[in-house]
């Protein structure tokens, strides 16, 4: 599907389920949707002149929820007129119901494999569960944690056996118990400037020519929004996240050289 395509079946999609919410005084929530639908999602907005900070859109207010604070995978909830952002959290923090965390965990760790995160979503996959049902998988030292819809949590806990040649066991537990840190490295160096080009290019070891292709491809994200200038100044706390490349947080500066460089700090993502 071409990415006006894309835009047009999200842009009718989140219409129809705002109008639900509003209409209807339910919540009305999309299934879970990639980094770059969400950042379709703003490009919405904004073409229709609304801004981000207002939260609201067909006047049902929205909140974008993946189940966890660093998600990347996030579902768009639209809720009706008595219910607020600090409500929703609230509910779904005692309740989830709308995103369920699975604890995934080898039934003998003595004898299990070294899994990663391909070898968790392949394992999901061949269950016949589609991608927009499960959001991160986080993974750690003999355990990971998947959040998904609350149909698709329920079967996982049932059917999901064996990953690879290890034998585990799947529980659904309080999206608030997954414990695991993401894992980073900490880097500074010299750049000739703040530019978001710039910065790919140190990071990722490329040339800026490089790094503007993949600006131009639009595979790269700043704070969820996609990022179509090479010109564009980082601030401190930026997260960014380069398709096929991984995701780093720009912390900032902390001196510049005789010759106007800038030393740079940041934090990239294991």
């Amino acid at each position: 599907m071409t990415t006006e395509k894309t835009k047009d079946y999200l842009a009718g999609r989140i219409k129809d389920l705002a109008n639900r919410a509003y209409l209807k005084g339910i919540v009305a929530c999309t299934d879970f949707l990639s980094l770059s639908e969400l950042a379709l999602f703003h490009n919405i907005l904004s073409s229709e002149g609304i801004s981000s900070n207002v939260k609201k859109y067909c006047g049902a207010e929205y909140v974008i929820y993946g189940g966890w604070k660093d998600s990347e995978r996030a579902i768009i909830c639209f809720l009706p007129d008595y219910m607020d952002e600090e409500t929703f959290f609230t509910s779904e923090n005692a309740e989830n119901t709308v995103v369920k965390c699975i604890k995934i965990e080898p039934l003998n760790s003595k004898f299990a494999d070294d899994l990663n995160h391909r070898d968790y979503l392949g394992s999901i996959m061949n269950l016949g569960i589609e991608r927009d049902q499960i959001g991160d998988i986080i993974t750690a030292e003999n355990k990971a944690y998947v959040f998904a819809t609350p149909d698709i949590a329920d079967m996982m806990e049932k059917e999901l056996v064996r990953i690879r040649h290890t034998s585990v066991k799947c529980h659904i537990v309080p999206c608030s118990e997954c414990d695991i840190e993401p894992k980073f490295e900490e880097i500074s160096g010299s750049v000739a400037s703040e530019r978001i080009d710039a910065i790919i290019a140190f990071v990722y070891h490329l040339s800026r020519s490089e790094a503007q292709k993949l600006i131009e491809s639009e595979s790269v994200f700043i704070n969820g929004r996609t990022a179509y200038s090479g010109g564009y100044d980082l601030k401190e706390g930026a997260r960014v996240s380069v398709r096929g490349k991984g995701k780093f947080i720009y912390i900032g500066t902390t001196n510049t050289t005789r010759k106007g460089r800038l030393f740079v700090k940041i934090k990239v993502f294991a």
